[in-house]
């Protein structure tokens, strides 16, 4: 493993914050995430056996992210790079990419680069990565905090695999958390301290499955602890901010209050919905992220009884990213008052479950003849096209002809309800039955 010369947030550094100080080096001492690194798992097989091909790591902040590219670095034999979306440009590529040339020609030498926030580059820029990631000049290991099918070029997404990191458990974050305090090389155990299990149970929900919060706030509770050598709630209290008092004392955190303002939107009551939307804002929570679940909110419990939900929900995520708080608390509570009050459906969302399930059972055969492509005349002497009924040629334009492989003919997806525009579809559907 080489590293650069330069100064990176992977340089030993005895004035470094406890989070960067216990960030695991290796697969032993790393807390959470078993569904992608446990024992036999892809992503550390590749990593064990330095197997890599261009990868994207996505997930929310302190879920192991930066730890994973720096369990590559020590274990890889090629050439590892980081490289900042944040503080670097295009010009800092060019001379990367230069060195990674130069290295494989003269040692052969891979080149890993990994870039952190990989989404603060926009899409031309991040089309500048193409050209090497195709030579293999370089194997890149983007991060990245933001939905990937909004942020990543296409073209490098169908060149990477792409693994989730999810919001670690609570149990996980109190493992680290002990770890840190037992540690005497790293962490705090040196101190000798002890913590108390209510101070140790808010660190963990304030924490809400990001291990950084958890250590930065256990490092600056330590601080107020010297006098008794044990960290108690009144201590963990001075550091929290107090809106997380507040919710903490309610029993509230991430997911049970934007589980709240889902169920309040799919229950048709506008006042819960911008109450729960209020809270998550107060709260410090990611407008962005409250824009996107409303989009699946749209299409998942709404659907074709009101079909300009989903156009407004995506208005609204478009104008969160352009605005950004404090101005879009307006664009997030308009969208959701209006999801809250629209008729719903979910016949959408049943029918794709249904029909993928029957294709994951392999109930299919080939496309039938008269509904394939025939662009040539080749394919036209095979019958493809032959016996297709073009529905414009005909009343109403609609024909009856099967759809459908004949295994599955008369299967129903879809089933309309009765509500909002979706009565419509139905009647209409019913008439050419």
């Amino acid at each position: 493993m080489q590293l650069m010369k330069n100064e990176t947030l992977f340089e030993t550094n005895a004035y470094k914050p406890l989070a960067d100080r216990m960030r695991p080096a290796t697969f032993e001492r790393f807390f959470g995430q078993q569904e992608i690194v446990g024992e036999g798992k892809l992503l550390r097989q590749i990593i064990v056996k330095d197997a890599l091909s261009s990868i994207i790591l996505w997930g929310p902040p302190g879920t192991g992210k930066t730890t994973l590219a720096l369990i590559i670095a020590g274990l890889t034999k090629s050439h590892f790079e980081e490289f900042s979306a944040v503080t670097s440009g295009i010009a800092d590529l060019r001379q990367k990419v230069k060195e990674a040339k130069e290295r494989r020609e003269t040692s052969g030498q891979r080149t890993v680069l990994f870039v952190d926030e990989i989404h603060r580059f926009n899409k031309a820029q991040q089309d500048g990565f193409l050209p090497h990631i195709e030579k293999g000049t370089i194997i890149l290991i983007g991060a990245t905090t933001e939905n990937p099918g909004f942020e990543i070029n296409s073209a490098i997404m169908s060149r990477s695999k792409l693994f989730e990191l999810k919001p670690l458990e609570d149990t996980d974050i109190e493992n680290i958390l002990k770890a840190a305090m037992k540690d005497k090389k790293d962490g705090l155990g040196e101190l000798k301290l002890k913590i108390d299990k209510k101070a140790l149970d808010m660190l963990v929900k304030y924490a809400s499955g990001d291990a950084r919060v958890a250590l930065n706030s256990l490092e600056m509770a330590s601080k107020g602890a010297f006098k008794n050598n044990k960290i108690t709630a009144a201590d963990v209290e001075q550091v929290l901010n107090k809106r997380f008092i507040s919710a903490y004392k309610g029993g509230a955190n991430h997911y049970d209050l934007i589980s709240a303002f889902i169920k309040s939107m799919r229950g048709s009551n506008p006042d819960a919905a911008v109450y729960w939307l209020a809270r998550m804002i107060e709260g410090g929570e990611d407008p962005k992220f409250i824009a996107r679940r409303m989009i699946a909110f749209a299409s998942e419990d709404i659907g074709n009884a009101t079909p300009l939900a989903l156009v407004l929900a995506t208005s609204c995520f478009t104008a969160v990213t352009q605005i950004g708080l404090p101005e879009c608390k307006l664009n997030l509570a308009q969208c959701a008052i209006y999801l809250a009050s629209a008729p719903k459906s979910n016949a959408s969302y049943l029918a794709i479950n249904e029909a993928l399930r029957d294709v994951r059972e392999e109930k299919f055969s080939g496309v039938p003849k008269h509904l394939a492509n025939a662009p040539t005349k080749f394919d036209k002497s095979q019958g493809k096209a032959k016996d297709y009924k073009y529905p414009h040629d005909f009343p109403d334009n609609y024909v009856s002809q099967d759809y459908l492989p004949p295994e599955l003919a008369g299967k129903k997806y879809y089933r309309p309800t009765e509500n909002g525009g979706e009565a419509e579809i139905k009647r209409r559907l019913d008439k050419l039955k």
